[in-house]
């Protein structure tokens, strides 16, 4: 069965959807915007039904500009995105807690003497990121009724009636045996979860069960963590690879192989895909605020959107001086400190807008060229080039920055919609049995190449300046630090 598949991307500012022919590439497209609410405190929380309107909506924009029949259906999903819902009408019960949500921060708290235990069983770091805490805190503040999953789980059972998740997102509940790729009784306990009727664990493409909310009745074929079919997208599917992909935050995964790695740099091991019962792994890192953080900027006053870095920032050499560490929802990998939040360092009479641009721009690049050096540490080698995607890869300024701090090339993808189109693949693999993944993915080549411009000595004294701003960070934390937590459940 060969024809174009429709792909929908359910991010956090919006639903991206495209039909994708094999032959022809994207033969239609769909937006749907959404609009989570940043709230005191660190809450950052949607109304799923918005979540929902929005695959719906993207989907069938896509499909009236196609104006072909689809043979199947892909979905990526937020992956840390949580909620609680009825399975007998499929009403939800609670908002959506967004990935950026840190309300969960108590439960980590209590559960910190099992840190490490749940890192070996799990591959992730203790943090309300992740969608256990948030589940667990649902459970204890909000309601015991119905389900509490990750969106996916929610969007698959509005669309289809099935309760499924995929192995990828199930790997970043906390929830996961990582070795097994299966629900770890052990993690349940611990999260106080043990009694939770959890989704079915399924392959990221094999047909899960059809839809007819679009119209005809269409297979749902493809299943992915939004990162995870970008990393697919970019054709980084063996060990030594890795990519970056700018969005409202900056997320770089490496691909390990088929065994995860549980290294020491502070990076997440975790399920890259599971594709015909055999599981790929990646490492990954996190930037919480990267177009999140340019909407901050724009929301001051500084600039107008951000077409505007590359225009105001050219106005000025460099920063001035000015350092920005850019933790407006708290500091991710590798040092895993949600509480934290960011700073501005270096102002003057002379501070002008193209320097708070340039300190910016260096400050997402300084976070993503400190997690290409953890991948590099638990890889055993320096990543020979970084593939990068997102909406900020348009930023030259940011781009070039990035190649400086990092010294090794960055290339931009000229597919626009990584994550769209990864999912469309796994989509057609699961659709059409016997197919290849070099046969099922689109060909890749950069837009652009970006080399450094700088020496490695300048490089090295930029980054220095940053981490220690980070380490000044550290250090008022550490002062401020309560007593430790008491045990939490055994």
């Amino acid at each position: 069965m060969t024809g174009p598949v429709l792909a929908v991307d359910q991010g956090t500012s919006g639903t991206k959807a495209l039909v994708v022919c094999p032959e022809r590439g994207v033969i239609g497209t769909g937006f749907a915007e959404v609009h989570p609410r940043h709230l005191p405190g660190g809450l950052v929380e949607i109304d799923p039904e918005e979540l929902y309107r929005s695959v719906r909506d993207a989907g069938s924009r896509a499909l009236a500009e196609a104006r072909e029949p689809v043979i199947a259906l892909g979905l990526a999903n937020q992956g840390e995105t949580v909620l609680a819902w009825d399975p007998d009408t499929g009403r939800p019960l609670t908002d959506a807690l967004v990935w950026q949500d840190r309300r969960a921060e108590s439960i980590c708290t209590e559960l910190a003497p099992h840190a490490e235990e749940l890192q070996t069983l799990t591959g992730l770091p203790l943090d309300p990121y992740f969608a256990a805490p948030k589940m667990a805190w649902i459970r204890r503040h909000l309601t015991r009724q119905g389900l509490v999953t990750t969106s996916d789980a929610w969007l698959i059972h509005r669309l289809t009636g099935a309760y499924a998740t995929d192995a990828a997102t199930a790997g970043r509940t906390q929830l996961l045996d990582l070795d097994g790729a299966q629900w770890s009784p052990r993690a349940l306990a611990l999260y106080g979860l043990s009694d939770e009727r959890l989704p079915e664990v399924v392959d990221n493409a094999q047909p899960v069960a059809t839809t007819r909310e679009f119209g005809p009745e269409i297979p749902l074929t493809g299943l992915a963590v939004d990162q995870q079919a970008a990393l697919l997208a970019q054709r980084i599917t063996e060990p030594g690879g890795a990519k970056c992909t700018y969005g409202t935050g900056a997320f770089l995964l490496a691909h390990t192989g088929d065994t995860p790695r549980h290294g020491a740099s502070g990076l997440v091991s975790c399920v890259a895909w599971r594709l015909a019962g055999h599981t790929s792994y990646c490492l990954d890192g996190q930037v919480y605020t990267a177009a999140s953080a340019v909407r901050w900027l724009t929301d001051l006053g500084v600039i107008k959107g951000a077409a505007d870095l590359d225009t105001l920032g050219g106005t000025v050499p460099d920063s001035g001086g000015v350092t920005f560490v850019p933790a407006l929802a708290g500091l991710a990998a590798p040092w895993w400190r949600g509480d934290l939040r960011g700073s501005l360092t270096g102002l003057g009479l002379d501070t002008g807008p193209g320097h708070l641009v340039r300190a910016l721009c260096e400050g997402i690049a300084d976070q993503v060229a400190e997690l290409a050096d953890a991948a590099a540490a638990d890889l055993g080698a320096p990543l020979s080039a970084l593939r990068v995607d997102g909406g900020l890869t348009r930023s030259t300024l940011l781009m070039q920055t990035q190649a400086d701090l990092l010294q090794r090339p960055v290339e931009v993808s000229a597919l626009p919609d990584a994550t769209a189109l990864g999912v469309a693949t796994l989509a057609r693999l699961g659709a059409q049995p016997g197919l290849t993944i070099a046969e099922a993915l689109p060909d890749w080549k950069p837009s652009a190449v970006y080399e450094p411009r700088i020496t490695a000595d300048e490089a090295a004294e930029r980054r220095a300046g940053f981490r220690a701003e980070v380490n000044a960070l550290l250090e008022r934390s550490a002062e401020r630090k309560p007593a430790e937590p008491k045990a939490g459940p055994a």
